[in-house]
């Protein structure tokens, strides 16, 4: 009976030791993301849910949406390399970072091309339709960061 339980007691030891952390961690480095738009206020009247394809990219300059810009406030926080957000194909919002995980290139975001974002150093393309930023070109082996986006009419928020 002790010889039992010693054996169980071990396997459960080198069994949780041998545990490897699990929880993705992306290449691009971590920066505040803090964004919030009303979706039912000025430019962004477009902006919702059922105009599957539209983004709102967010960088230094500002929110940029259907060819017109608006300043970033005091407590907006954009990332690493600008946040694009994205209606997908599920009519859900999602966020990412513009920076490619491949290049790394904070001063080189990605570019939007239709359901696309580019990476203008190594031109791995990343699939936003689905909400994931999968890498089509097999250049990059992970994803664009994901970013949190919240909805509660009309208000639209980005988080890390």
């Amino acid at each position: 009976m002790k010889i039992s339980r010693l054996i169980y007691c071990l396997a459960c030891v080198v069994l949780l030791s041998s545990c490897e952390d699990t929880v993705f961690r992306s290449s691009v480095p971590s920066r505040p993301v803090q964004l919030t738009i009303n979706t039912a206020a000025g430019m962004y009247v477009h902006f919702v849910r059922e105009n599957i394809g539209a983004c709102v990219v967010v960088d230094p300059d500002g929110y940029h949406f259907n060819g017109q810009t608006l300043p970033l406030t005091g407590t907006d926080y954009y990332g690493y390399a600008g946040v694009v957000i994205y209606v997908d194909n599920y009519q859900q919002y999602s966020a990412f970072d513009l920076c490619c995980p491949h290049c790394i290139k904070q001063s080189k975001p990605c570019e939007i091309d239709g359901c696309f974002a580019v990476c203008p150093v190594c031109g791995e393309q990343y699939d936003l339709s689905f909400g994931y930023a999968t890498p089509m070109k097999g250049l990059s082996n992970e994803t664009l960061r994901k970013y949190t986006a919240n909805y509660s009419y009309p208000r639209l928020f980005i988080h890390d």
